[in-house]
């Protein structure tokens, strides 16, 4: 149903391209709202999306001097007006050669240098580079960290999930510190969830879910939905957890 707001609402995503971001790209795109998305490559020509060219914004987020590039870009394709929300759902997991996960000591420094600027940096700057769009919308701020933030995961490298347990740290400091200009910032924890990308085995995972199958990207993108509009407009600074019971 669209949004029955006077004004078109506005929100930029990043890692929109697969999975839980393109999701979310049809579930906002459905209810009516412009939705800016941002990644380091430039749009696809069979971007299905009528909007998608004029409302890309290509931005390398692993690069400080990229961001502030990317930041100004965004700005101006604001005009000075308002941002509802921002998603900082990008991510990145590198693997060793043999495609297993990277632990404690085989990540090279520079991997976990890599993992946090895009991981952990990048949504503090966004955030903190579209504040005045945010704050004159009254926006909501959604970081997607992991189930892999709270527990050794099999699949998942050290630098991820750590890089994951300090973003959900910093959704709460970020909660406390925006809350006062009417800014709510909040979190989604996702667990295994049917995309493209999945690991072999994850299939094998099922059997220790309560709910005993995969989640679905759309109900990551439904959940994300309702973290951005009046529907939740008393939470922030939580972290909700989107894994059919498997965190318990």
């Amino acid at each position: 149903m669209p949004d029955q707001s006077n004004e078109r609402k506005t929100i930029v995503l990043t890692g929109a391209s697969r999975g839980i971001g393109h999701a979310t790209v049809k579930r906002f795109s459905s209810a009516g709202w412009r939705v800016i998305t941002c990644s380091r490559h430039p749009i696809s020509e069979q971007c299905p999306w009528e909007a998608g060219p004029e409302d890309h914004v290509e931005i390398d987020l692993g690069d400080p001097e990229g961001r502030r590039e990317g930041i100004a870009e965004i700005k101006k394709r604001l005009g000075g007006g308002p941002l509802n929300a921002l998603v900082n759902n990008a991510g990145i997991s590198p693997k060793l050669e043999d495609g297993s996960r990277m632990n404690t000591q085989n990540t090279g420094e520079e991997d976990w240098k890599r993992v946090f600027e895009v991981n952990f940096f990048a949504p503090i700057m966004l955030a903190r580079g579209l504040h005045d769009e945010l704050a004159l919308a009254k926006g909501a701020v959604v970081n997607v960290t992991s189930i892999a933030g709270g527990r050794v995961h099999p699949f998942a490298g050290s630098a991820y999930a750590t890089s994951k347990a300090a973003l959900a740290a910093l959704t709460r400091e970020m909660a406390a510190d925006f809350g006062p200009d009417g800014i709510r910032v909040n979190a989604i924890a996702p667990g295994e969830i049917d995309t493209a990308i999945l690991s072999p085995g994850t299939e094998d995972m099922i059997e220790d879910i309560p709910m005993r199958r995969l989640g679905k990207p759309e109900e990551v993108a439904k959940t994300i939905y309702y973290l951005c509009t009046e529907m939740s407009d008393y939470v922030t600074g939580a972290e909700i957890h989107i894994n059919g019971g498997q965190h318990v």
